[in-house]
């Protein structure tokens, strides 16, 4: 599993011109599925997002995590990022998990950061073409992947 965390004041997700899902200061999450990750990925992944410790304390230091500061979290897929760019100019997807796989990976991701943060996590549209926005905070972004655990 691959992760994109992005620290924000305000994130929202529309999809069909309708906004589905908006959350205020915490952490917007691009999530990519690939054929090989496991319950395991997800788990590991879940448990070090809840605690990682990238908000500012009363010195300014990024010392609080998002349970410290009481933060929300918004989840959404992105098949992208298991992009293969070695070859041509056209990405290959090769790599991405299928729909079927991909969904029940991401749903459990959502309900195991939900029960390390203690809160609902919010969520995109699994496989609709989506509308994200959001303003940075910092800008602090972050890349994660479960493949790479050191």
């Amino acid at each position: 599993m691959r992760v994109v965390i992005q620290r924000t004041q305000k994130a929202s997700v529309e999809v069909n011109q309708q906004v589905i899902s908006t959350i205020d200061q915490g952490l917007l999450i691009l999530l990519g599925v690939e054929e090989v990750d496991t319950l395991d990925d997800a788990q590991w992944l879940a448990g070090k997002i809840a605690k990682m410790r990238i908000f500012d304390d009363g010195t300014g230091k990024m010392n609080q995590s998002i349970t410290d500061i009481s933060g929300e979290i918004l989840v959404v897929s992105q098949f992208t990022l298991h992009a293969s760019t070695k070859k041509g100019n056209r990405p290959s997807f090769i790599r991405s998990a299928r729909p079927e796989v991909a969904y029940q990976l991401y749903e459990r991701f959502c309900d195991l950061l939900s029960l390390e943060i203690h809160q609902e996590v919010k969520k995109g549209v699994f496989g609709a073409m989506m509308k994200v926005q959001l303003i940075n905070d910092g800008p602090v972004t972050i890349t994660m992947d479960s493949r790479q655990r050191e």
